[in-house]
């Protein structure tokens, strides 16, 4: 995601009344008109992909939605939706690692012009921004609402409502962010928002670092993975990002099991992404994300294919200044590396920053 979109997104997005319902949430801000009113809220358009179909949609009919919602959400009684495993009560309103609890906050939602294109078309990915967050890196770009909780209190009812109006103003799919420790709610959403007649893709935008078990729970509603893959070294991902050594691993494992699910993204005829998996790799200072050995392992073992967006935009955010080897922007040579291992590596579907060479 671009930077500088992201930064303009959150100055453009719906402020969230903490207490206020369906109204207050769709209340559009200056500056915010929707977009292109023609644009397809949902339905295919002839010739792009008629046989399409959400995935979440036939386990909606059957009653299964719902009760994979409900089994997510008695994990959180002993907290094991993220790799911590932390075990608080968060039913009970302890908050565990993420610094969430039970209640769903949200900072923001709105249709979104900086994600991939593929996820963008003509009226946006819709982007429901949610607060906290388990990984808790300290180069967040995002800190604010990932680690100074920037957001509020909404229910799933309001939650599914927020999707149902995304689909209305004509976003390509519904994209949850950072969602990881708020699973149980986004699958109990979906289940209420698609008995409504939500029929758009869902978009799991994650960091990458999810359990198996988990996943497997989201097989056959999630239809577009969107996951990061940040590191190769464990010293990297424990020093970055919380003391998460086990990043690299499970993170490979996580891929390998949404490759399985989902399979390889290839647009539509309409250029749009309805299926399938979407990776990305931030190119770091100094080589402390593995870039080559990232791209590697993403070609050799899941596809050569695999749809692999290649970011340029790190910056020093948050507390990154306070770390010497990520303490600046990478450098046009670290970036055109980064794409030049991908090459050699044999990937031939690169998201790439052209504006660097």
């Amino acid at each position: 995601m671009k930077e500088q979109s992201r930064r303009q997104f959150l100055h453009c997005c719906l402020c969230l009344a903490a207490s206020g319902g369906a109204t207050a949430l769709f209340t559009a801000p200056a500056g915010c008109e929707e977009r292109d009113k023609t644009a397809s809220t949902g339905s295919v358009k002839p010739g792009t992909e008629s046989a399409f179909e959400a995935a979440y949609l036939e386990l909606q009919k059957t009653g299964e939605l719902k009760r994979r919602g409900q089994v997510l959400w008695r994990m959180m009684a002993s907290c094991e939706l993220c790799p911590r495993t932390c075990g608080v009560n968060r039913i009970e309103g302890e908050e565990g690692f993420c610094q969430a609890s039970a209640h769903l906050e949200v900072s923001a939602f709105h249709p979104h012009f900086g994600e991939e294109k593929p996820l963008v078309g003509k009226g946006g990915s819709g982007t429901i921004f949610l607060t906290n967050c388990g990984l808790r890196c300290v180069f967040c770009i995002n800190w604010e609402i990932s680690q100074e909780g920037e957001g509020n209190e909404v229910g799933i009812k309001n939650l599914a409502e927020m999707m149902l109006r995304l689909q209305e103003m004509g976003c390509s799919n519904i994209n949850v962010v950072t969602p990881t420790h708020y699973a149980a709610h986004i699958v109990l959403a979906v289940d209420i928002a698609a008995s409504k007649g939500l029929r758009i893709p869902l978009v799991y935008n994650t960091c990458g670092w999810e359990r198996i078990e988990i996943l497997r729970l989201l097989d056959g509603i999630v239809d577009i993975y969107l996951p990061d893959f940040k590191y190769t070294d464990d010293r990297m991902a424990s020093k970055y990002s919380s003391d998460a050594d086990t990043y690299p691993e499970i993170t490979k494992q996580a891929l390998l099991e949404m490759h399985r699910q989902v399979g390889v993204a290839r647009p539509a005829a309409d250029g749009l992404m309805y299926r399938g998996l979407m990776i990305r790799h931030l190119v770091m200072p100094n080589n402390v994300g593995g870039t080559r050995e990232v791209l590697r392992w993403i070609a050799e073992s899941l596809s050569k294919d695999t749809y692999v967006n290649v970011m340029s935009q790190y910056r020093p955010m948050y507390k990154a200044s306070d770390y010497p080897d990520i303490a600046r922007s990478i450098t046009r040579q670290e970036y055109k590396d980064a794409v030049r291992w991908a090459r050699e590596a044999g990937l031939t579907r690169l998201d790439i920053q052209r504006y660097w060479f």
